[in-house]
């Protein structure tokens, strides 16, 4: 009996001992000062599933054999950081493997490389970034020999780990299902060869978030703030719309609103769900370029999110082509929402339709809208009548929402209308 409760606890030792979890490395200035005179590199894998979400353990064990917890037939997300100065854990790293799993069963791979970003010189650490992808690629061919598919690999690299991730996907000749790059860096990448960066022939379908236009100033709040956003997108129920467009400029003056190009899915969303349109952006890609360049405008703080609609406006004939026209929103209290215009001018010249896209802060519902016309010669018409056929208000961040309309409007000049929107007419949605 003796004999038997001490294997036992052998045993229960034994197994205790193999499931202590993987830490991220912990350094400090002394590893970036330490770095400067003995340079290092060192490369983990974390693996985190959601039957170990809150104990990482390795991707393979010492005998070289794949953790059981792997599943060949899921998704794997690949999570690499990037250039970590004073060696700190990235402060987002938790909250996103937590949202990842949340999101979706997978196999979640943070790869640290902390020792080798975590230097006073940048220089080294950007040359750090293919010694890493080449022991990142090591590791794959292991998986692909128990069965795993690249097509089921996704890549989300952060700053300098979007370039890893390029230089991996340059490895398999652009045979991973996804890379998503969160801001890469752009100090000694930008204006590179393809070779030397991350590109977009370097995976199936790549997408990337910039929100640092600071070029050498990469050590910025703004720098991050694409990370944050791709964790909204999956956190908050809110769809990030982004809308393509060859310029800022002209997605700020409301040229490039029209969504219809998407058919029913409506534009891109930003973060995890954009790769619902890869078919048809790799259809628009074969038809003009060989990317799509899209926009969109955030909150300054969490969640980020804001709401878009398009208000279209037709008229019949052509007594408004001399004026223009200013609206506001109303909620269903009847208090004015306030709403940013994206927009060249409201003015009906040469047009029966004048499109405008308008940015909420808010998902409120609109139940009504203020209207008042302005002519733009100096005499004012007090008889006037000026006619709209149809007014239509619709939200481009559900498109899901049947539009509202309103028909058969008649203003007079400089006179402010309320109008109450209902369902538009059948043939009109």
């Amino acid at each position: 009996m003796r004999v038997y409760i001490f294997l036992c606890l052998m045993c229960w030792a034994r197994s205790d001992k193999k499931k202590t979890c993987l830490e991220f490395s912990r350094l400090s200035v002394k590893d970036s000062l330490r770095d400067l005179f003995v340079p290092q590199l060192e490369m983990f894998l974390m693996m985190y599933t959601r039957n170990n979400f809150n104990c990482a353990e390795p991707l393979f064990e010492q005998d070289n054999s794949l953790n059981t917890n792997f599943n060949t037939s899921k998704k794997t997300i690949w999570l690499i950081h990037g250039y970590r100065p004073i060696g700190s854990i990235p402060s987002w790293l938790q909250n996103f493997l937590r949202v990842l799993l949340d999101q979706d069963d997978i196999n979640l791979i943070v790869v640290d490389w902390n020792r080798g970003a975590t230097t006073f010189i940048y220089n080294r650490a950007v040359k750090n970034t293919r010694k890493v992808a080449v022991k990142l690629s090591e590791s794959i061919h292991n998986l692909l020999k128990h069965g795993a598919s690249l097509d089921n690999f996704h890549f989300i690299g952060v700053s300098l780990g979007a370039h890893i991730s390029g230089f991996v996907g340059k490895i398999f000749q652009g045979q991973l299902g996804r890379i998503t790059g969160l801001d890469p860096a752009g100090p000694k990448f930008s204006g590179k060869s393809s070779n030397d960066r991350l590109d977009y022939s370097d995976a199936k379908f790549v997408d990337v978030i910039h929100s640092d236009v600071n070029g050498i100033n990469f050590i910025k709040c703004d720098h991050q703030r694409a990370v944050y956003l791709f964790m909204a997108a999956l956190k908050t129920g809110c769809n990030f719309i982004s809308f393509p467009c060859t310029s800022y400029k002209d997605y700020k003056i409301g040229l490039c609103m029209d969504c219809d190009d998407f058919k029913k899915k409506s534009c891109p969303r930003l973060g995890y769900q954009a790769e619902l349109w890869k078919d048809i952006l790799i259809e628009r890609i074969e038809k003009r370029s060989l990317r799509t360049t899209v926009f969109l405008d955030t909150t300054g703080t969490q969640p980020f999110c804001t709401y878009y609609f398009i208000l279209s406006i037709m008229v019949l004939d052509k007594t408004m082509k001399d004026g223009h026209i200013t609206f506001k929103f109303l909620n269903q209290l009847g208090i004015v929402e306030e709403a940013r215009l994206y927009e060249k001018n409201t003015s009906f010249y040469k047009l029966q339709e004048v499109k405008i896209l308008a940015q909420l802060l808010n998902d409120v519902n609109i139940s009504s809208i203020g209207l008042t016309y302005f002519q733009t010669s100096n005499q004012l018409c007090l008889t006037c009548k000026y006619s709209i056929y149809r007014l239509m208000l619709k939200s481009v961040t559900y498109p899901e929402r049947p539009p509202l309309c309103n028909y058969n409007v008649s203003l007079k000049e400089s006179e402010e209308v309320f109008l109450n929107l209902s369902t538009c007419m059948p043939q009109e949605i």
